[in-house]
């Protein structure tokens, strides 16, 4: 029985999903046996993860919400949960998961849930990006009804425009790679905030 539709998101698969803690502790656990989420776990694939758990710790100590933000989260009256489909491998989602667990942690309005991507296809297939099945996907509902509010991913604007420039100069993956880090070390989390901030305004 297909667990979704287009507008809602079904109570059985949140029931399902991680939380940001027992999603990090899941990837330790896997790192350990030489593993990562998903079936690929080549040693490229645990050399990302790796790289990856290294960049959530950084940013779970260094990484802060701004003003304005913080100031909106703190009038939002109306429950939410807010879903992302991840995977551990997935470098763009190790730079913003952190922010948006502190995001979560400063409403208690907000329940940040975690869900893998390989693993909910047919969830990935409603929130293609350009037809592709890019990670990460956040997806805000409704946390009564769960109902598909907005969406953001899988990256900010200008980090998109940025990969997608970078892709077409057709760079080696790891100068590629190394100047959307690069972009992101720059920015700290200012263009995830501001464009969560613009979505939060929209709902009202």
């Amino acid at each position: 029985m297909d667990t979704i539709n287009k507008s809602h998101i079904a109570p059985s698969l949140l029931a399902t999903a991680y939380t940001y803690a027992r999603y990090r502790s899941t990837i330790d656990s896997l790192l350990a046996v030489q593993k990562t989420t998903g079936s690929n776990h080549a040693e490229d694939m645990l050399q990302h993860t790796r790289m990856n758990v290294q960049r959530m710790k950084r940013l779970d100590k260094t990484a802060q919400l701004q003003p304005d933000l913080l100031a909106h989260l703190k009038g939002i009256t109306q429950a939410q949960t807010w879903l992302v489909i991840s995977e551990a491998w997935c470098g763009d989602a190790a730079q913003n998961l952190p922010y948006l667990q502190l995001v979560a942690a400063a409403s208690e309005k907000i329940e940040l849930k975690i869900v893998l991507r390989d693993e909910h296809l047919e969830l990935i297939d409603r929130f293609l990006t350009a037809g592709g099945r890019s990670i990460p996907k956040l997806i805000l509902l409704h946390a009564d009804t769960h109902a598909v509010l907005a969406d953001w991913g899988p990256r900010p604007a200008a980090a998109q425009t940025l990969y997608l420039d970078l892709k077409a100069q057709q760079l080696p993956y790891m100068e590629a790679s190394t100047q959307l880090h690069k972009w992101y070390a720059d920015n700290k989390g200012l263009d995830l905030q501001a464009e969560l901030l613009s979505i939060l305004k929209g709902l009202g």
